[in-house]
């Protein structure tokens, strides 16, 4: 019976991979439905779940695919602002000028604006934010998709202002002084992985020839966002990747103008056209006004952040058996008893990145740049047009991610008998594939943090029983968490649409596999040394 539960829970799987990565690819709007639709049959015949516990868990799925959906709206709306205000020229002009060398441009604007990002704000903000502007200097779109997801791994551990470490694995009563000594281990392997996995995702934009006369360059780069991110983690668990990404920005944009480590034709001054600093200011605004908000509404310190999350219930409206509403004056919705089950359902609407910033920052744009009715009309318009499969795909997407998380009787999700078949098989190896474990949960939930709040407890009890190090397992799976976001349906879907990309996620996961595999093997070997 164990090997049927693990076949019928991966079958699922199995077939949404093959039908989004073979030859004649299905396009994701159609094939995550499809495979939804087969996982539903499959939990109610099969698993025999409750009937309503299930379709709790559908609208469970299509009201969190509301989140990643309003994200991806209010970048595609950013990027279209920034696209016919003629902010972008002046950015792609003003990068130009500080060098025409591409290495430089995308360890700039792909690795440590990234980064820095990713630190700031979490929930795939980063290649929302970088791919376009990467694509604004001329990278083909699906070159620049599949860079910006590879190089989004390093700094996620302590993504969002660290919330993958400090709340991911909040739930298994660690002391303070663990979750550091879990930080810190988690950092040392995304560093030494960082020596390589960014010149993989070099590789898929540029040849190798550029690489090489660059290299210099590129590891000054990366050393410049990865040492500061591994001092800061080593006494705190909330600030390294926006340390690290703020540190190595400055230090890319400088090093790159002085064309340190470019070669010798490489590195000459750049090209483009001179742009005034005021004139940079206000092309920029978008850009830094959007990282402004998220650093004053991330940071718990400030206050704002207790003021967009508040949890206390102002108003409730009651469904019945359907459903009971709660709203706070923070609007915070919080739907719970869905159908009359313990499914619930919880959206931040003025945290998540979508109104705030993208929305707000987009309507403020339109009055800075004194966009004229029609255009402000295009942007809406075409913003729209490329939103509307994604919305189906990533629909599709969570239904099925939830139905994968079920768990009607406490360990019998998909997801847990998944990951304990693979603890069998492995054994006493399990060291060697633990990361893989939370790569599969951010495969599935497109969050690190929901990897380590899913996966933590199989594996710390994984290390109990096979008298393995707790605090390296528990490394392994938030460098998993990490890695997996190269492979995440939802990242993927995310960043096609921002780029206006169509069926070509199979093409792009079929490509992101293999730097998470070696992501793997590397987090293996350097927990030996741990």
């Amino acid at each position: 019976m164990a090997y049927k539960d693990l076949i019928f829970s991966l079958l699922p799987l199995v077939l949404l991979i093959y039908l989004m990565t073979k030859k004649k690819s299905i396009p994701s709007y159609k094939a995550l439905p499809l495979c939804a639709v087969l996982f539903y049959f499959i939990k109610l015949i099969y698993f025999q779940n409750e009937a309503n516990l299930i379709n709790a868990t559908v609208v469970q799925g299509f009201l969190a695919a509301w989140t990643p959906i309003l994200i991806v709206w209010g970048a595609i709306l950013l990027f279209k602002t920034m696209e016919h205000c003629g902010s972008l020229d002046v950015i792609r002009g003003w990068l130009n000028n500080i060098t025409t060398n591409r290495v430089a441009q995308i360890m700039i604007v792909g690795w440590a604006f990234g980064f820095f990002i990713e630190g700031v704000s979490g929930f795939g903000t980063p290649a929302a934010l970088a791919a376009p502007i990467l694509v604004g200097l001329g990278f083909a779109p699906i070159n620049a998709a599949i860079l910006a997801l590879i190089m989004n791994s390093v700094p996620v551990t302590f993504g969002a202002v660290g919330t993958p470490t400090w709340f991911g694995l909040g739930q298994l009563g660690l002391s303070s002084s663990e979750v550091l000594e879990i930080g810190f281990k988690s950092a040392t392997i995304h560093c030494v992985a960082a020596m390589v996995i960014p010149l993989i995702a070099l590789r898929f934009v540029v040849s190798w020839d550029e690489i090489k006369k660059s290299i210099g360059y590129i590891y000054l780069s990366i050393l410049s966002c990865t040492v500061p991110y591994l001092i800061f983690a080593s006494f705190d668990y909330e600030f390294p990747s926006i340390v690290g990404g703020f540190v190595g920005l400055i230090v890319s944009v400088v090093l790159a103008s002085k064309g340190v480590g470019l070669g010798k034709k490489s590195g000459q001054s750049g090209t483009g056209m001179a742009v005034a600093v005021p004139q940079l200011v206000k092309a920029s605004f978008p850009l830094w006004m959007t990282v402004l908000v998220l650093l004053v509404t991330r940071i718990s310190q400030l206050g704002i952040k207790q003021l967009l999350t508040a949890t206390e219930p102002v108003h409730e409206i009651s469904l019945g058996s359907l459903a009971t509403f709660t709203f706070t004056n923070a609007l915070v919705v919080d739907v719970t008893n869905i159908f009359g089950t313990s499914v619930h359902w919880t959206h931040k609407l003025l945290y998540v990145p979508s109104i705030i910033p993208f929305f707000v920052v987009s309507l403020i744009s339109f009055f800075v740049f004194k966009m004229n009715i029609s255009a402000v009309r295009t942007v809406w318009t075409e913003t729209f047009s490329r939103v509307k499969r994604p919305i189906i795909a990533l629909i599709g997407a969570l239904i099925f991610v939830r139905l994968f998380m079920v768990d009607p009787e406490g360990g019998t999700s998909c997801t847990v008998i998944i990951g304990t078949a693979l603890a069998q098989v492995t054994g006493q190896y399990w060291q060697y594939f633990a990361s893989y474990l939370g790569a599969l949960g951010a495969f599935f939930s497109g969050s690190n943090t929901v990897s380590n709040l899913t996966f933590a407890p199989i594996q710390d009890s994984i290390a109990q029983s096979l008298e393995l190090n707790r605090t390296i397992i528990l490394s392994e799976q938030s460098v998993g968490g990490a890695m997996g976001n190269m492979v995440c349906i939802n990242n993927i879907v995310a960043v096609c649409s921002v780029l206006g990309i169509e069926n070509k996620e199979g093409f792009i996961l079929k490509r992101t596999v293999w730097p998470m595999l070696v992501y793997g093997i590397i987090a293996a070997l350097v927990s030996l040394f741990l």
